[in-house]
């Protein structure tokens, strides 16, 4: 266990990516459903950039805080969830798709500015640069590895969305019912089955494997994009 000034920094070096990676991403679902027609998170004061309107007590502060103070070497966190009402975005299957994704495509885009951020290093004193570069790394691992997971294509995350968008209507119907119930699948597959399957002298984690890989994606293709490989 890590001692106090461990655990500061700790603190130091990964609140604020954990903060600008959650609710950055549920903020661009709210401009994007406001901009297709729907104006149900603006009028909850949603459209915004500040955290204080999207943080969650637990999903914000203390499954991360906990994470990474246990060293537990797998941080993820969330934010409160934007209320978006789909049936009013024009056009509507588009519309759907366009609002799921702007979550994922914030992350992406704030892992290239702090890819892009690290070229300002030259201009800090050592040690301040050596803690500045701790954030933009961590910001760069965090918010790749939130785009990765909301990608996973099971409702009610962002890329079940998506598919449910790009499925005919009779498939996406079958999916449906899977935006209530989701969630439970998804940490039943991310923490059960793995903790299950591991009893039993096997490795089964497709949660796991499918956001590791998708953040390795995307982490290298911002570092190639910004000239670091």
């Amino acid at each position: 266990m890590p001692d106090i000034s461990e655990i500061a920094l700790l603190i130091s070096v990964w609140a604020l990516p954990i903060l600008l990676a959650v609710t950055l991403h549920e903020a661009a679902h709210a401009y994007a459903a406001r901009w297709l027609g729907d104006d149900t998170a603006h009028v909850l004061g949603r459209t915004t950039l500040n955290p204080l309107k999207h943080i969650d007590p637990v999903g914000t502060i203390l499954l991360p805080g906990f994470l990474v103070v246990s060293g537990s070497g797998f941080i993820i966190g969330y934010a409160k969830p934007v209320p978006v009402n789909f049936a009013r975005l024009k056009p509507y299957r588009l519309g759907v798709a366009l609002v799921a994704l702007a979550g994922p495509a914030a992350n992406i885009l704030i892992c290239l500015a702090a890819a892009l951020a690290l070229y300002l290093l030259p201009l800090f004193p050592t040690e301040t640069g050596r803690w500045f570069a701790q954030n933009m790394e961590n910001a760069l691992i965090m918010n790749a590895l939130l785009a990765a997971f909301n990608m996973l294509p099971l409702p009610p995350l962002d890329g079940g969305r998506v598919l449910m968008a790009a499925l005919p209507p009779a498939y996406a119907r079958m999916l449906a019912p899977l935006e209530r119930r989701g969630l439970f699948i998804v940490l039943g597959l991310a923490l059960i089955l793995p903790a299950l399957t591991a009893a039993l002298g096997m490795r089964f984690n497709p949660v796991g494997d499918w956001t590791r890989a998708g953040m390795d994606i995307i982490v290298n293709v911002v570092l190639t994009v910004t000239g670091f490989i």
